[in-house]
């Protein structure tokens, strides 16, 4: 990826620009120290004058009013203009000064408007800090200091400022009794900050000639070598990926984790501002020789299997096989905002319209108008693909076709990204922002919430989500990362149960699900981690760690990311930018195939083949999940599971097929679905002892009081259980029943072969057959 830029032979200003704002995608103002404004068309390469401001006038800062929403508003007509003159001024788009207002003693170094544009906050060389309403009334003086404020930045939720002072950055909330972080950032006066909505991280820039990236608790995650010159400008791309950062003759384009795209040198000055545009594909540039320099991205590229892509220009791509080298030109009518390329179909966003390629045939896409708005994010499972603007989610079948559009309260699409938005064949997941604990799951046919509608909440905020992408909605899983880096897994689609969610992972901070086979895997502290059937947290939780495959990760350096995961192959981005590649065993795929076409024969020979612990233990897992006792039984003799082969034997030999079910469910954990089938079956008397059995002793006895029956066996076993530990009973409902029922062994074991006399004959009237394995 780097940057295409473009500067007039001429300055149009006669003097410094201070400042530039787009206001769409092919228009752009300019404001210099000649009084000028200028509005800039991209299409014709014109620039002619808005107004010609007052002499006393100096712009220092433009601001145009946000469109939230994805729609365009009166209001949003308007900018903010902050000047010298200790004044700011709300300027219509066609020039005119709706206000000046008197807001700061010395020049007003910077005025912003909050992402809803219900506020304004300047600040200004006296060292104040002060909040407007929309109309240019005063709200409150949040800070009054001894040094000038060069800069400041709403919070992604408009509810904390981000400021400068001095060396220090500080984040003020708007409540007063909050409490204010503070760092020192830098080792020279800090000149710009810059706060994104999407990923919350931030951006400083100052006259020690370096550029820093933060996270929003003050934390350092990148700080950029010493340039030649001071840092004069910075500013995040929209959607959050990316960061343009300005110096003296120096414009940057750089990967939101710190490093470098691209650098050029245009002969313009110091370029003191930088916006960016609302697609996110062209930064303008205000400089200090009088130029407004302009740049669009070009040369990005997406892979996937046997094609390389990439976008050569700003309205053409080009497709590479690599098979057969062979080139193919995609041209279209405007400029390319978003692609993605996966699942065999090449999804491009213009600023009007959507292409859809498929792998197949270069020459026929499938073209459709887009919505208003801007897409930020595209999102591709195997059979649909999801479009995110700033007005919403938009789910698509590959035809053109648009399936569903999802919604939540409060939803704010312009705070989503690909790691709080994940998509399968029937599942979308979104992370809420304003509770960063709650994830919405939408059903992806309906654009309907899932059971009771009720959302998916965690105990800790959550900080990137992804669903699985093979099998049935019913057992479709997803897996989150939390603030404390733990990763969890749990299903999407609950059926009234409380909702389990199990770690088995910790030190987590990337993760990818396989694009075919549910194989997840991830980066855990500085080991490449596969966990070749998650599911098995479900199953049988003791062989997670015999289900894992670990790597020494030290070759991908530090806080490396996973950039997808398809066939066997993992693409892992190195901090520093450049990209890697890791090979994951093809057997356990294999493996997964066989099993989701009960092939199980097939199943145990590859096992038998690789002859890996791992292997057998997944087979195990995965035979209990599907209820193959017999593939079971030889997956685990093969691990030495000596315990489990001799319960699994006993199922098998279990009279009735409800039996055999209770215990299989029993062996996967489900003790409540055991009993609950056994009572509803009739076998009030096995339910009550597999409690006995887990030593579930109010239980036991609850049920044989409940069902006036088996009483006297509860308090036997209680009994032989205290005496071979030596103890007195304590319990107050096992003394109170202990008074009026007598126990005898005998007569106990009379009735307990009574009972398996009658399920086995319960059993010989349903199936005519002693020993059913549960799916053979």
């Amino acid at each position: 990826m780097r940057l295409k830029t473009s500067l007039l032979k001429e300055p149009k200003h006669k003097e410094l620009v201070s400042c530039v704002g787009w206001t769409t995608a092919d228009e752009l103002f300019s404001s210099s120290d000649d009084h000028q404004i200028l509005k800039w068309n991209l299409i014709t390469n014109e620039a002619v004058q808005v107004v010609r401001l007052a002499e006393e006038i100096y712009p220092i800062d433009l601001h145009w009013f946000p469109k939230t929403g994805g729609k365009k508003q009166i209001q949003a007509e308007i900018f903010v203009l902050t000047s010298t003159d200790g004044k700011f001024h709300l300027v219509s788009k066609t020039g005119r000064v709706e206000k000046s207002v008197e807001a700061h003693r010395g020049a007003v170094l910077a005025g912003r408007w909050n992402y809803e544009g219900t506020a304004l906050v300047t600040v200004g060389e006296d060292g104040q800090i002060k909040i407007w309403s929309k109309t240019g009334m005063l709200r409150s003086t949040m800070v009054q200091q001894g040094t000038p404020v060069y800069s400041v930045a709403w919070g992604p939720d408009s509810d904390k400022i981000l400021y400068t002072s001095g060396r220090q950055l500080i984040i003020k909330p708007l409540q007063p009794s909050a409490k204010v972080l503070q760092w020192r950032a830098h080792d020279g006066i800090i000149l710009k900050v810059d706060w994104n909505t999407v990923n919350d991280l931030i951006l400083s820039g100052g006259e020690d000639c370096k550029y820093k990236v933060w996270d929003s608790y003050g934390r350092l995650l990148y700080s950029a070598q010493t340039h030649d010159y001071p840092i004069t400008s910075v500013a995040w791309a929209p959607d959050g990926q990316l960061f343009a950062v300005g110096s003296f003759n120096t414009l940057r384009l750089c990967d939101k984790t710190g490093w470098s795209y691209a650098l050029e040198k245009p002969n313009t000055g110091s370029v003191f501002n930088i916006a960016w545009s609302a697609d996110g594909t062209q930064i303008a540039g205000a400089c200090g020789n009088g130029h407004v320099i302009f740049a669009h991205i070009i040369e990005q590229r997406w892979e996937w299997k046997n094609f390389e892509i990439t976008l050569t220009k700003r309205r053409s791509m080009q497709v590479r096989n690599v098979l057969n080298d062979a080139l193919d030109i995609l041209e279209f009518r405007d400029r390319v905002i978003k692609a993605s390329l996966s699942q065999g179909h090449l999804v491009v966003v213009t600023t009007l319209q959507c292409y859809v390629y498929s792998t197949k045939n270069w020459n026929t896409p499938l073209i459709f108008d887009l919505k208003e708005g801007t897409v930020s994010l595209i999102l591709q499972a195997q059979r649909q693909f999801l479009l995110l603007d700033g007005a919403g989610i938009y789910l698509y079948s590959y035809e053109g076709r648009l399936i569903s559009s999802p919604k939540f309260p409060g939803m704010r699409t312009d705070m989503l990204n690909s790691q709080t938005v994940s998509l399968s064949n029937d599942t979308i997941a979104v992370r809420d922002k304003t509770d960063e604990k709650v994830i919405y799951l939408f059903d992806a046919l309906s654009g309907k919430p899932f059971g009771d509608g009720k959302p998916l909440v965690h105990k800790m905020e959550i900080m990137e989500v992804a669903l699985d992408q093979f099998g049935s909605s019913n057992e479709r899983k997803i897996a989150i990362i939390d603030k404390n880096r733990d990763l969890y897994i749990t299903s999407v689609r609950r059926f009234g149960k409380e909702q389990k969610i199990i770690k088995i992972g910790t030190m987590v901070h990337s993760m990818a699900w396989n694009d075919t086979i549910n194989i997840l895997c991830g980066m855990q502290n500085m080991y490449f981690i596969a966990w070749y059937y998650p599911n098995v947290v479900y199953v049988d939780k003791e062989l997670l760690s015999k289900t894992v495959y670990e790597k020494d990760a030290s070759e991908f350096g530090k806080s490396p990311q996973i950039v997808n995961y398809v066939g066997n192959q993992v693409t892992i981005r190195r901090v520093d930018g450049s990209m890697m590649h890791t090979s994951i065993s093809p057997y356990p795929a294999i493996l997964h195939e066989y099993v989701s076409g009960s092939r199980w024969d097939d199943a145990v020979r590859l096992c038998r083949f690789v002859k890996e612990q791992t292997m057998w233990s997944c087979l195990a897992a995965m035979a209990i999940a599907h209820k193959d006792l017999m593939t079971a039984e030889v997956a685990y003799a093969a691990i030495g599971e000596i315990d489990k082969v001799q319960y699994i034997n006993m199922i098998k030999d279990l009279p009735s097929k409800e039996s055999r079910m209770a215990h299989w469910l029993l062996f996967t954990g489900n003790v409540q679905d055991a009993e609950g089938i056994l009572i509803q079956s009739g076998f009030i008397y096995q339910a009550i002892q597999i409690n006995i059995n887990l030593y579930n002793w109010d239980r036991a006895l609850e049920l044989a009081v409940k069902y006036r029956t088996h009483v006297d066996t509860v308090l036997a076993y209680r009994n032989k259980f205290l005496e071979d530990f030596q103890k007195e009973e304590s319990n107050k409902r096992f003394l109170q029943y202990a008074e009026g029922v007598e126990v005898n062994w005998e007569k106990i074991q009379v009735k307990i072969e009574m009972e398996i006399a009658k399920e086995r004959e319960h059993a010989a009237t349903v199936t005519g057959s002693k020993s059913v394995p549960l799916n053979r």
